[in-house]
């Protein structure tokens, strides 16, 4: 008999007790029972338990898919999807988001995606948590999604080793038509086997409560934090650095374990990945000594431990949080290189958020926007075309923190350049103005031929000097005339008679509109975003 839902469905024998599903969970916390995986109990009417939790509605997610293009520019996906995310709203005001890139197959990263949501929003995480609890629960959840995903594949791994036994010393250069029906029905179901329990994610977790923002990070993902102080100057903050085959921690990590630092830098990777911590990964967790890179390593190299920033308090922070995967990462550095990535993705979703009624409608297009910019690279056929022949899944989740979004939809923005300037944002409910970012967007410099126009690139030149506006954005406290404002003196608009304007010695016609106003604060100097990286 359950305490908690009063009833006898459902109960399993664990330890010696009878443990209902509800209280599972509890059981294996107390006990450190790993019998009954959390995961492996869901109820099979649903997909999980997580089904019945509400969604965040101050969040957006952006998706798209790996891309492999063909000399003439048409793109084709290479294989499923294999990214995961989630956003839930819990109780006593905690929220949940996550990224989870996975490869191989995605089902490391959906199995992380919702196990991570059961250990962390049932009940295991209230209000009069310290920081140190919270910490301890986010360490403790990423093991539990470790322990219980290598559960699922347990029975596969042993039947792979033992039919492995079987075939390798019999058959090891023997070709597969030259075997037995036998074997090769063996060798089929190795390579069943193989695609069952090979695969891994690296994720990145964000946790509001209390107002207070907790990341948790293993591999490669990024999270950006954007801020906008009360004197009108803004802020991004990169909150921690990849667990990559490039950072000096943890190159250090796997030196200590007797890893060749060098050779792991030179080489770039791990088992086809960059990543030094991961989830899943059977092949990296059980087998590294047959890895040559990890082979001399005194215990397992590639870890699920993740590292955590914080508590951060948001009391009063107005801006935005971003966490993005690998793969929209390497998209925009392939397209426009490393060094403006963070800011030219802030400058995107700004924009975005000035246009767009709707988070979900900002993300996807963002990410709609990078993908389009990596494609045009590509065709365009200049310097950095070699790095852009592909893309892998791409996933952008934006979490609004007391920023208001714009109040018409308009059409999302296609290619081109962002260019900020300062423009008045009306509250209907306040009779005053206060000065938010507009970010307006440019058209290519291209000429359109054939119905196809190829948008220019951070290449190409400007008329501003220096640095690209792209990666910069302006923030004022001082009132700016906008254009779209219909009350003003009109200035921006040129008044036409009632007969057609004739053309000039040039061909041309005075234009409907005067943009000096915007070339002015286009070749002005502007207040750039301080970037910071918090290790």
């Amino acid at each position: 008999w359950c305490e908690l839902c009063r009833t006898h469905d459902d109960c399993l024998p664990c330890c010696g007790q009878i443990v209902c599903l509800c209280s599972l969970s509890r059981h294996r916390r107390s006990v450190q029972c790993w019998s009954f995986p959390l995961f492996l109990f869901w109820p099979q009417q649903h997909q999980s338990w997580t089904d019945d939790l509400p969604l965040c509605q101050m969040c957006g997610v952006g998706t798209a898919p790996n891309c492999v293009y063909s000399p003439d520019g048409k793109g084709t996906q290479s294989h499923p999807n294999e990214d995961g995310h989630l956003r839930f709203r819990g109780e006593d005001g905690c929220f949940l988001y996550g990224v989870f890139n996975g490869y191989d197959g995605s089902r490391v990263a959906s199995f992380a995606s919702q196990c991570l949501t059961a250990e962390l929003l049932l009940g295991q995480l209230t209000s009069s948590h310290t920081d140190t609890d919270i910490r301890r629960i986010l360490t403790q959840a990423f093991d539990v999604v470790e322990k219980s995903y290598f559960e699922t594949i347990d029975d596969a791994l042993a039947e792979k080793a033992h039919l492995s036994n079987y075939v390798l010393p019999h058959n090891e250069n023997v070709s597969f038509h030259q075997l037995s029906p036998q074997s090769q029905k063996v060798q089929e179901r190795l390579k069943e086997l193989e695609q069952e329990v090979s695969g891994g994610a690296t994720a990145v977790v964000a946790l509001i409560l209390n107002n207070k923002l907790y990341i948790a990070n293993v591999g490669t993902n990024r999270v950006l934090l954007c801020k906008s102080s009360s004197d009108g100057q803004n802020q991004v903050l990169q909150i921690g650095r990849p667990h990559s085959t490039d950072n000096e921690d943890e190159l250090q990590r796997l030196a200590a374990l007797g890893v060749d630092s060098a050779r792991v830098r030179q080489a770039g990777h791990i088992a086809g990945q960059s990543s030094t911590r991961r989830l899943g990964d059977y092949r990296v967790k059980f087998n590294y000594t047959e890895i040559d890179l990890l082979s001399a390593a005194k215990t397992t190299p590639i870890i699920p431990e993740p590292e955590i920033h914080g508590s951060q308090s948001l009391d009063g922070v107005t801006g935005f949080l971003l966490l993005m995967s690998e793969g929209l990462i390497n998209a925009l550095e392939s397209a426009h290189g490393p060094e403006q990535a963070n800011q030219e993705i802030v400058a995107m979703v700004a924009a975005e958020l000035a246009q767009q009624t709707s988070l979900e409608a900002v993300a996807q297009s963002v990410v709609d926007r990078i993908k389009r910019l990596h494609h045009d690279v590509y065709v365009s056929g200049r310097q950095r075309a070699t790095y852009c022949s592909r893309h892998e899944d791409m996933t952008l989740l934006i979490r609004t923190l007391n920023m208001p979004l714009a109040d018409g939809a308009l059409t999302p923005t296609q290619g081109g350049r962002i260019y900020p300037v300062s423009v008045p944002y009306s509250n209907s409910q306040s009779t005053s103005k206060t000065s938010v970012t507009l970010s307006l967007v440019m058209p290519s410099q291209s000429t359109l031929t054939n119905g196809t126009n190829t948008a220019s690139t951070l290449e190409e030149g400007t008329p501003t000097p220096g640095q690209s506006p792209t990666a910069t954005l302006q923030s004022t406290n001082t009132q700016t005339q906008s254009s779209s404002s219909s009350s003003g003196d009109g200035s921006l608009f040129r008044q036409r008679g009632s007969q057609a304007a004739q053309p000039d010695e040039t061909g041309r016609v005075p234009p409907y509109v005067d943009f000096s106003q915007f070339y002015r604060l286009w070749g002005g100097d502007h207040t750039a975003f301080g970037v910071a990286t918090i290790y």
